[in-house]
């Protein structure tokens, strides 16, 4: 298991980056190769240490990580008033860093997250909190998800420091210990409880991908709206006993056979105008059979047999659809006896507009069985999809 981010595509994100802030802010963009140079190299500096920071909910800091980038710019002279690292928990720091501009427009928002999935040394063919960079391609836990993201905003902000630009509005980075949504930490703790910190007018967030192929540049798509993260848990009890005189109710035969059945459930397509304009433009860059079935789904009704064909990606199948899939088992505690619990937890992508309770009620259904008890894991917070102009 590894996550890899090619050389080029990194670099290609950090242009991107600068170009964006600077058509955004002032319309204007400095060109000068050499700088280019010490750009890419500051960014990469950034990147390298964000990678070798362990920021893992279990054994690793986002403070740490969030600490060490905040020196940085308060080596580069920030005021002190201006970076700050809130520690909501324990090990679970954001860093939100202001860069002042004339005020003539209200603030930008720039968005990454530090921390990264679990990542244990015996499932990696080397350390995954050391970059390894090897056929031009890096290698290492965060490269893609998402520390190139947030080195590329702490890079920005060191750009602009040096230069002295003055932006037309303020600009904030906000580097958080949760993913996008943040229900118990990250940007929703900061909307509730700090919201004076990272108010503005509009927020640049992680989403979208592109595409180069033969060297040149087809697309890059921009993430309009994303699916709402909610876990569920599943659970079956029983009275247990000695595997001697074996029951024929047994607890993980009752919740193996629930999974089976979700196995091989699919949520129906459903398309938003996001999704559905994506298809259209993209069989204009796609051949053959997926071109062809791009242009059958974008219609409405999106055609059933084409969308069934490009459901064969797990990338396209997850973009036509809600998802719901089993993440982690356990039940039993010896191999001589008949557990007395068996449980799974099923996590679910719910697509904007969705509603989580249908989504409750649909598994359910689908489970067929009241031996196993359905729960919520917490409670997400639903949104709409985003309108396309």
């Amino acid at each position: 298991m590894c996550e890899k981010e090619t050389t080029t595509l990194l670099r290609f994100n950090c242009c991107i980056g600068f170009a964006l802030l600077f058509s955004i802010l002032t319309g204007h963009v400095n060109a000068q190769e050499s700088r280019n140079t010490q750009e890419a190299r500051t960014a990469f500096a950034l990147y390298k240490e964000l990678i070798e920071t362990d920021t893992t909910h279990s054994t690793g800091s986002t403070t740490n990580a969030a600490n060490a980038m905040a020196k940085h710019l308060l080596d580069a002279g920030f005021p002190a008033s201006d970076v700050q690292v809130v520690e909501p928990y324990a090990t679970k720091g954001n860093l939100v860093a202001r860069y002042r501009g004339s005020g003539a427009l209200k603030p930008i928002l720039l968005l990454a997250h530090l921390d990264v999935v679990e990542a244990r040394r015996e499932d990696w063919s080397f350390d995954p909190f050391t970059l390894l960079e090897q056929d031009g391609y890096y290698y290492g836990r965060g490269t893609i998800d998402d520390k190139a993201m947030s080195a590329i905003w702490v890079a920005i902000l060191l750009r602009y420091k040096e230069e002295g630009f003055i932006p037309d509005r303020d600009i904030i980075i906000c580097l958080t210990a949760d993913e996008e949504g943040g229900e118990h930490n990250g940007i929703r703790w900061l909307l509730d409880n700090r919201r004076e910190l990272v108010d503005a007018e509009l927020c640049l967030n992680e989403g979208g991908r592109g595409q180069i192929k033969n060297g040149a540049h087809q697309f890059h798509g921009v993430q309009l709206s994303e699916k709402v993260y909610q876990s569920f848990r599943l659970r079956v009890t029983n009275p247990g006993g000695h595997s001697s005189r074996p029951r024929k109710d047994n607890a993980i035969y009752t919740l193996a056979n629930g999974l089976s059945r979700l196995a091989e459930f699919e949520f129906p397509v459903k398309l938003n105008d996001g999704t559905r304009n994506y298809f259209a433009r993209m069989a204009k860059i796609e051949t053959g059979q997926t071109a062809t079935d791009m242009e059958a789904v974008a219609k409405s009704p999106p055609d059933l047999e084409a969308a069934a064909r490009l459901s064969e990606s797990a990338y396209l199948n997850a973009l036509l659809r809600t998802t719901c899939v089993a993440t982690v088992v356990s039940a039993g505690d010896a191999e001589n006896a008949l557990p007395m619990s068996a449980e799974a937890v099923v996590n679910c992508r719910v697509l904007p507009g969705e509603s989580i309770d249908e989504v409750f009620a649909t598994l359910a259904s689908v489970l067929d069985d009241t031996d196993i008890e359905l729960s919520k894991i917490g409670g997400a917070v639903a949104g709409p999809p985003s309108a396309f102009e």
